[in-house]
């Protein structure tokens, strides 16, 4: 453990000084100590999960099983950089109107709660992502998706009708 050696340390003649007291420490206990507490943490230490998003496909099995939607019941969400534009009814219509909303949760989140509401549970969410919309702001629109649990909705590729209209709109 520790030892204290008493060393004279002078000479015969002269001064008489006191003895110091040296210490010596041995540290071997506390390495020992030290990886048992590390190995500790380590196996009793849960790693965070990652974090994934259910996304739910259509069956491959099933062949030519295609539901029909009403436009009534269907709202197109298109996710742009900064802000999301949405419709209801064909984009080829004119009495179709685009608005426009951000990503927070006064904004989409409470257009799906009121489409939803109106519509019921036939409710049904189209996504078209604009060519300047990130990764992130698709992933932030599902996730919108799942806090107001709509179940139902679908992923496509932006249409030039759609762009047509975001252009006429100047929105």
């Amino acid at each position: 453990m520790a030892e204290v050696s008493q060393d004279g340390g002078g000479k015969k003649g002269g001064k008489k000084r006191s003895k110091k007291a040296s210490t010596k420490i041995d540290m071997t206990p506390m390495v020992d100590l030290g990886f048992l507490l590390i190995t500790f943490f380590m196996l009793t230490t849960t790693l965070a999960k990652p974090v994934v998003m259910q996304l739910n496909m259509p069956d491959k099995t099933e062949k030519d099983d295609k539901s029909e939607v009403k436009m009534s019941e269907t709202l197109t969400v298109m996710p742009d950089a900064e802000k999301v534009y949405y419709y209801q009814g064909l984009p080829t219509e004119a009495s179709t109107q685009l608005q426009k909303t951000n990503y927070s949760k006064d904004g989409i989140r409470t257009v799906l709660f009121d489409y939803k509401r109106r519509i019921g549970d036939n409710f049904t969410i189209v996504i078209k992502a604009t060519k300047g919309a990130k990764y992130k702001n698709m992933v932030d629109l599902l996730d919108e998706c799942a806090i107001t649990s709509n179940k139902r909705y679908a992923i496509l590729e932006i249409d030039p009708d759609s762009e047509k209209l975001i252009k006429k709109s100047g929105l």
